[in-house]
C-alpha cells in the first residue's frame, strides 16, 4: 500500500514541476513555458556568507559577487550541489568540531539556502522535487513534501502535521501514520521564510518549556509555526530532513537554528550570463547586441547575476535592438531608464483597458509602497481590496498571481519592480504633500530596505528620464520634482562636511547615486559646486560606485574628491590633503580584482580630461599596470589639468608605464606630490624621474 502511494506521489509532484513558466509582458503571448530540464542552469551554492544586510540586499550581494566568484575559482568557497545539501561532508559541524567527516548522507539534518529575491531559490526547489520524483536524486527519501510559508500564511488557526499534509496531498488519506513509522526516510522542504507572517524565534528558549509551543508529535495540534519549529530543531519526527530557503533578510532567524549546512545561491557564474540572453533570445544577433550593451553599463552588469533581472534586460532592452526606428540615444543606461521602459511596455500593450491608468499605477504603486516599508512582497486579495483594486488584465502583468488550494496570493515579478512601482506612485498623486519628510524617514533606515526605492525617486524626478512614462500618465506635479532635488541637494550638501562614522559615509555615497540617477546636470552643479572635497574615507568602493557616482562628479569640476589609502611604508604623509585610515580603500577599490580595471579607468579617464579643477587623485592598490597608467596619463595631459598630487603605490607599474607618466607629468608645473612605491621599477627610469625634478619647480616629495 505504501509503495501505491509514494509511487502517486512521485507521479504528482513530477506532473507539478516539470515546465518552468516565464512571463513575456507581450500583447499576444502573456506566458511562456519550457520543460524545466532545457531552461535550468544549476546555480553554484557556496558557503553563506553572513547573516545580516545593512544596505539593499541585490546591492549588497551583486557589490562583490565577482569577488566571491574569484574566491570559489581558488578554492576559498566549496561549490556544492543543491543534491549534495545533506551530505556530511558541507556540514556546518565539521568546522566547528574540525573532525574530517565523511561524505555520507546525514539521516535527519536540516539545511538553509539563502539567496537574494529572483536569483533561484524557488526554481532550486522546484528542481529538487522533480528530480526526486523522477528518481535522480534523494533516494534514500521515500517522501518528499514541499511546502511554500505563504501558503502556511492562510492557517490562522492550530493544525497538526497531519492535516498540513493532507492538505496538500489529500490522496495520502490514512497511511501517514505508516509514514510517520520511518522518519530517516522523510524530507520537508519549505520555501520563503522571509514571506512568513508566523513569528519563529530559534533563540527563545520558552518553545521548549511552554507547553502550548511543544509539537511531539505529527498528530499534536498547534501553530504553523511551531510546527516549522519542531522539525527544524529535530523534536519533531526526529531523524527526518529539513530544508528550509530565505532571502537574506531573514537569515537572522535560523542563526540559533540547529542547521547542519548552511548555503547561498550566488546567481550566474562566468558565461552563464552570456548563455541566458543567447537561450532567451531566437535572434541570435539581438542576443549578442543586448549583452554587449549589459556588459559594457557598469551598473546593469553588476546586476545581471540574478536571473530575473537578467529576465526584466531581455524584456527592455530586447526592442532596442529589434526596432529599426529606435533612437539608439534612448536605450536605457541607468536603472531608472531601464524601470521607465519596462513599465511603460506593459502600459502600451494591455493599458488600453484601463479607463484611468495612472489612478490604477497610484493606487498600485501605494499597495507597493507599503510592502517596501514593511518588508512584504507578498500580497492577498484583501490587500487588492484595501487599495481598491480589481486584479484585470492590465494588473496581472504588473502581478503575477499563485493559485494554492487555500489561497490566492499576488506578487510583484521581482523585487525591484515593486520599489520602482511604490517609487513612482510618489509622482502620482494628485496631491503631493511633503514628499521631503517621506524621504528623510526611508533614507533615515539602516537596513538598505528604501535603497533601490530612492535611488528610482531621484531618477524619476529628471524630465530627461520620466518622459516616455508622462505620454502615458501626464505630466509629473512640479512641486514633487521639486522637493526631490532639494531634498538630494540639501542632504548631499549636508553630509559632504559632517561624516562622523561609516554610516553617514554609506549615506553620502548613496547621495551621489541619487544625483547619477538623477541625470539632472543643473542639480548636479547646485549641489556640488561650492563643494571642495569629498571624503569617502573607511568604505570599499566597487566599480558601480566609481563609474557612476564618483566618476559623474569629476566631471562637475569638484576640487578634489578625497578618496585615500593608509600605506606602511610611506612613513609619513606630507601631502596637504589628510590621509584617511582606511587599509584598502582607493579610487577604483577593487576594479582589478574584478577584472574591471581598465574599462573603470576609461571611464575615469574620460571624466579627467573634461574636468579642470582635480587637485588629488589617489589609485593606490589598484592593478592598473602600465596599461591603466597610460589612460590616467593620457587624460593628465590636458593643459587645463592642475594636478598636485598623484599616488600610484602598488598598481604594477613597470619603467616603460613610468616614462609615459613622467612625460605626461612634464607639462604639469602644478605638481607637488607624486606616490610611486611599491612597484616594478628599476634604474632604468631614473633619467627620467631626473628630468621630471628638474622641469617641475614645485615638485616637493617623490617616494
Amino acid at each position: 500500500m505504501s509503495t501505491d502511494v509514494q509511487r502517486k506521489h512521485k507521479e504528482t509532484l513530477q506532473a507539478q514541476t516539470e515546465t518552468l513558466s516565464v512571463n513575456t509582458i507581450l500583447m499576444n503571448e502573456k506566458v511562456k513555458n519550457f520543460l524545466l530540464l532545457d531552461r535550468y542552469t544549476l546555480t553554484i551554492i557556496s558557503t553563506v556568507r553572513d547573516w545580516t544586510l545593512v544596505e539593499h540586499e541585490l546591492l549588497a550581494r551583486g557589490r562583490d559577487h565577482e569577488e566571491w566568484q574569484k574566491k570559489h575559482l581558488r578554492g576559498e568557497l566549496e561549490k556544492i550541489r543543491s543534491d549534495q545539501l545533506f551530505q556530511r561532508s558541507f556540514s556546518r559541524s565539521k568546522s566547528r568540531s574540525g573532525s574530517s567527516a565523511s561524505v555520507s548522507e546525514v539521516a535527519g539534518s536540516s539545511a538553509s539556502v539563502s539567496g537574494v529575491a529572483g536569483i533561484g531559490k524557488t526554481t532550486m526547489v522546484q528542481k529538487i522535487v522533480h528530480d526526486w520524483a523522477t528518481g535522480k536524486i534523494f533516494q534514500q527519501f521515500q517522501f518528499v513534501f514541499s511546502f511554500k510559508f505563504r501558503d502556511l500564511n492562510m492557517f490562522k488557526h492550530r493544525i497538526n502535521l497531519r492535516e498540513l499534509i493532507l492538505d496538500q496531498y489529500p490522496y495520502f488519506g490514512n497511511m501517514l501514520r505508516e509514514v510517520w513509522k520511518n522518519p530517516e526516510g522523510l524530507l520537508f522542504i519549505f520555501d520563503g521564510l522571509d514571506e512568513f507572517k508566523g513569528r519563529i524565534d530559534f533563540a527563545d528558549s520558552r518553545r521548549d518549556t511552554e507547553p502550548k509551543h511543544q509539537c511531539p508529535d505529527p498528530e499534536w495540534w498547534c501553530e504553523v509555526s511551531d510546527i516549522v519549529y519542531s522539525l527544524i530543531q529535530h523534536k519533531l519526527l526526529p531523524g527526518c530532513s529539513v530544508l528550509v530557503t530565505t532571502r537574506p533578510t531573514a537569515l537572522h532567524l535560523l542563526e540559533k537554528a540547529e542547521i547542519s549546512v548552511q548555503a547561498e545561491i550566488l546567481g550566474f557564474v562566468g558565461e552563464e550570463r552570456k548563455e541566458y540572453f543567447t537561450r532567451y533570445f531566437e535572434n541570435q544577433l539581438v542576443a549578442a547586441a543586448v549583452f554587449k550593451h549589459v556588459k559594457e553599463n557598469e551598473i546593469l552588469y553588476t546586476m545581471s547575476y540574478n536571473p530575473s533581472y537578467c529576465w526584466i534586460l531581455g524584456l527592455t532592452l530586447g526592442p532596442f535592438f529589434t526596432q529599426t526606428h529606435r533612437d539608439p540615444q534612448r536605450v536605457p543606461k541607468t536603472i531608472t531608464q531601464l524601470y521607465c521602459y519596462f513599465i511603460y511596455n506593459i502600459l502600451k500593450n494591455h493599458g488600453r483597458e484601463i479607463e484611468n491608468l495612472r489612478e490604477v499605477l497610484l493606487r498600485v504603486g501605494q499597495m507597493a509602497f507599503t510592502g517596501v516599508a514593511e518588508k512584504n512582497i507578498v500580497f492577498t486579495d484583501g490587500d487588492l481590496i484595501n487599495y481598491n483594486l480589481q486584479p484585470s488584465q492590465f494588473l496581472m502583468e504588473l502581478l503575477e498571481r499563485e493559485d494554492s488550494a487555500r489561497s490566492v496570493v499576488y506578487t510583484f515579478p521581482h523585487l525591484t519592480i515593486q520599489e520602482f512601482v511604490a517609487a513612482l506612485a510618489q509622482f502620482l498623486t494628485v496631491d503631493p504633500g511633503d514628499i521631503t519628510t517621506l524621504l528623510i524617514e526611508a533614507h533615515g533606515m539602516t537596513d538598505g530596505r528604501f535603497e533601490v526605492f530612492l535611488r528610482f525617486v531621484a531618477g524619476l524626478s529628471s524630465p530627461r528620464t520620466a518622459w516616455i512614462l508622462e505620454e502615458l500618465l501626464g505630466k509629473f506635479p512640479h512641486q514633487s520634482i521639486c522637493q526631490v532635488s532639494d531634498w538630494v541637494k540639501g542632504e548631499v550638501q549636508r553630509r559632504a562636511g559632517n561624516k562622523v562614522s561609516e554610516a553617514d559615509t554609506r549615506r553620502l555615497l548613496n547621495m551621489m547615486h541619487y544625483l547619477f540617477e538623477s541625470q539632472n546636470p543643473g542639480l548636479a552643479q547646485q549641489t556640488l559646486g561650492s563643494v571642495e572635497t569629498l571624503s569617502f574615507s573607511g568604505l570599499g568602493l566597487t566599480p558601480i560606485d566609481i563609474v557612476f557616482a564618483l566618476t559623474g562628479c569629476l566631471t562637475l569640476n569638484i576640487n578634489m574628491i578625497s578618496i585615500c589609502v593608509t600605506d606602511k611604508h610611506w612613513g609619513f604623509a606630507p601631502s596637504p590633503v589628510s590621509v584617511c585610515p582606511s587599509p584598502s580603500l582607493s579610487l577604483i577599490s577593487r576594479l582589478g580584482s574584478v577584472g574591471l580595471a581598465d574599462s573603470g579607468v576609461v571611464d575615469l579617464a574620460s571624466a579627467l580630461s573634461t574636468n579642470h579643477t582635480v587637485m588629488g587623485l589617489y589609485l593606490s592598490g589598484n592593478k592598473l599596470r602600465d596599461s591603466g597608467v597610460k589612460l590616467v596619463s593620457e587624460a593628465l595631459r590636458n593643459p587645463d589639468c592642475k594636478i598636485q598630487t598623484l599616488r600610484l603605490n602598488s598598481v604594477g607599474l613597470t619603467d616603460s608605464g613610468a616614462e609615459d607618466l613622467t612625460s605626461a607629468l612634464s607639462t604639469k608645473p602644478s605638481l607637488t606630490w607624486l606616490y610611486l612605491t611599491d612597484n616594478s621599477l628599476t634604474d632604468r627610469c631614473v633619467p627620467a624621474l631626473r628630468d621630471l625634478i628638474l622641469t617641475l619647480p614645485r615638485l616637493m616629495w617623490i617616494w
